[in-house]
């Protein structure tokens, strides 16, 4: 029988998942099937319930849902500890679910080996702190950067997640709206969902440069409202998240399957959205 895997979230029309991961299946002659799910906040924890009853092996698990996933999980690994977050669930049996976040390991891996960054000693502003920016924080704080700081719309969320992280290395907290009082960054990640949504992106250009390198944690096949916002502004440096998804992945196939697919075919690709 031929093991089951998904990828869950609302919504999920829109996802590159099964694609990117039938290609793995491919190229390293491992046999499964891979779907979409969706299920609204109300349902996921009976989607995963239903999936596992069924004989499902494993399951991505993205927006809006990686906090929920972290609950649901018995089992949790390091990653996902630190995170709080899970994106990438494991069942052995209905009754015993492994929660593990890739997220971070394909930011670093898009970072640092794709793109070429360095990000020792440098200043890192991430934008939104929701559950993609939980995933991403433990990472780098581990990578010798100068210094980080959060930004949301609410700043007392943001500051919950600071306060959440904060051992060693201090992070400091604004709102969207005090963006304008701040200096330029060498890195500026969005976490937000504008990208996805489809919303106009509109922020404060000071916490740029023209040398800040600026990542969307979200992709397409155009511009996403966040790279359209830093070209205009006048950065050279610019990549969306096609990259780290398909990084991400292809841990979670390793978890999985115990081999990790090369990515380097599909990083060449155009995601289709």
């Amino acid at each position: 029988m031929t093991d089951r895997y998904a990828v869950v979230g609302y919504p999920i029309e829109h996802s590159q998942s099964p694609m990117i991961h039938r290609s793995f299946a491919c190229l390293t002659g491992e046999e499964l099937s891979y779907d979409l799910i969706s299920a609204k906040p109300s349902s996921f924890e009976g989607a995963i319930k239903e999936f596992a009853a069924s004989g499902g092996k494993g399951l991505n698990i993205t927006l809006p849902h990686k906090e929920a996933a972290f609950k649901l999980a018995n089992e949790l690994g390091p990653e996902a500890q630190k995170a709080k977050a899970v994106n990438t669930l494991t069942i052995s049996s209905p009754m015993n679910i492994r929660g593990d976040n890739t997220d971070g390991i394909g930011l670093l891996r898009d970072l640092t080996i794709n793109h070429g960054l360095s990000l020792e000693e440098k200043s890192v502003l991430i934008l939104g702190a929701g559950g993609a920016a939980r995933g991403i924080i433990p990472p780098l704080m581990e990578s010798n950067i100068g210094k980080i700081a959060l930004a949301n719309r609410t700043i007392e969320k943001a500051r919950n997640l600071a306060e959440a992280f904060s051992t060693t290395n201090k992070i400091s907290v604004y709102a969207f709206e005090k963006l304008h009082k701040i200096e330029p960054y060498d890195v500026v990640i969005n976490a937000t969902s504008a990208g996805i949504k489809g919303e106009k992106f509109e922020f404060s250009s000071n916490c740029i440069n023209t040398s800040t390198f600026c990542y969307d944690l979200s992709y397409s096949s155009t511009q996403t409202p966040f790279s359209a916002w830093a070209y205009k502004n006048g950065v050279k440096n610019i990549a969306d998240g096609w990259g780290m998804l398909i990084e991400q992945a292809a841990e979670s196939f390793r978890i999985w399957r115990g081999i990790r697919p090369d990515t380097n075919t599909l990083l060449k690709q155009t995601p289709t959205r």
